[in-house]
């Protein structure tokens, strides 16, 4: 199967757009492919700003996020990765998601039973958990 994560990220910012809210993605800036303005990132991580008044040309895809912003007062087009981004959440209130930082399978699991058939051969089960 694909990602989830592409379009996990498009309904969130939506659904926080559509609130009236800020949107935030939180970027692993020590990923490859990054094209990111990354003299803002501290400890390996970037905040940016991608609400509708901040950016200019979001294209939320599904490999990808591109969009141009002003950093610093100079114009710049932004390249993201998907599997870069680490969460999706809004600025006044915190809600949104975390991702973890491994990336996410894109090939369906092996052998009959799904993804709980790889649990006994050294693989760990799939787990969800509470994300306040």
């Amino acid at each position: 199967m694909t990602s989830s994560r592409p379009y996990l990220i498009r309904a969130l910012y939506e659904w926080i757009v559509d609130n009236g809210l800020t949107p935030y993605l939180l970027i692993d800036a020590t990923q490859e492919g990054l094209d990111a303005p990354l003299e803002y990132a501290d400890k390996g991580k970037l905040v940016l700003n991608v609400a509708p008044r901040a950016v200019r040309a979001l294209n939320l895809g599904n490999s990808a996020i591109d969009f141009n912003a002003r950093f610093g007062g100079a114009a710049r087009d932004v390249h993201l990765p998907v599997q870069a981004v680490l969460a999706v959440y809004a600025r006044e209130n915190g809600q949104g998601m975390l991702f973890s930082e491994e990336p996410d399978g894109d090939e369906p699991p092996s052998g009959p039973g799904g993804s709980n058939a790889g649990a006994g051969n050294g693989r760990k089960k799939p787990h969800l958990r509470v994300i306040k």
